[in-house]
């Protein structure tokens, strides 16, 4: 794993950072990397990136992967931190690994995580759920008609343990079902749209 300031040094720590996980290859899309999948006429990871600094996340780290060096060349990410993940095709477990070290050192208190995938899903819902942060010790994520799911905030309390338990495709679901009474599920169901971007029929979602 290495980190690269992109365009400048990060937007300034504060206590909750963000963390886009964009290292997937796309494979039922035909091996098209998510990332670069073009959205409002700019690839699909800026505007994931944009999200997050909207909502008020300040380091913005942004995990990479499949065609890395094409994501870099492409897509502006100004005041981001890229994160190579060479275990991309792992899962994205892999990611959410890379991602929680690389903001070890960073001094947040709490790391909004959200998936490149999900453009329906914008900085109004995003800034809820980072509002819920208390305390190193929260948990919480979005809600849609009352189901978990993206984005989701761990306070730095959590991150080793769900470094630990992140695995395949499954994320920190794992942690998340160990501890279900202490996540506040937050609903955003009225301002966002958590569809994914996995099929080709999905790109219809794409303006």
């Amino acid at each position: 794993m290495t980190t690269e300031a992109v365009q400048g040094p990060p937007a300034g720590a504060g206590e909750v950072a963000g963390l886009l996980l964009a290292a997937g290859g796309g494979r039922r899309l035909g091996g098209r990397p998510k990332a670069l999948l073009e959205h409002r006429g700019r690839p699909l990871v800026e505007h994931a990136a944009r999200v997050l600094r909207e909502a008020g996340c300040a380091p913005v780290h942004v995990v990479l992967g499949a065609s890395r060096e094409a994501v870099r060349a492409r897509a502006p990410l100004p005041g981001c931190v890229l994160v190579d993940n060479p275990d991309w095709a792992h899962g994205m477990g892999s990611s959410l690994r890379a991602g929680l070290a690389s903001l070890r050192d960073s001094g947040a208190r709490a790391v909004l995580v959200s998936l490149v995938d999900q453009p329906g899903v914008g900085a109004v819902a995003a800034a809820r759920v980072r509002d819920a942060y208390r305390s190193p010790a929260t948990l919480a994520a979005a809600a849609y008609q009352g189901r978990r799911g993206h984005p989701v905030l761990f306070g730095r309390d959590h991150w080793a343990g769900i470094a630990e338990t992140a695995a395949g495709d499954r994320g920190a679901r794992d942690y998340l079902r160990a501890h279900a009474g202490a996540v506040t599920l937050i609903e955003c169901g009225e301002v966002a749209d958590a569809y994914d971007i996995d099929t080709a029929e999905d790109l219809i979602h794409l303006e």
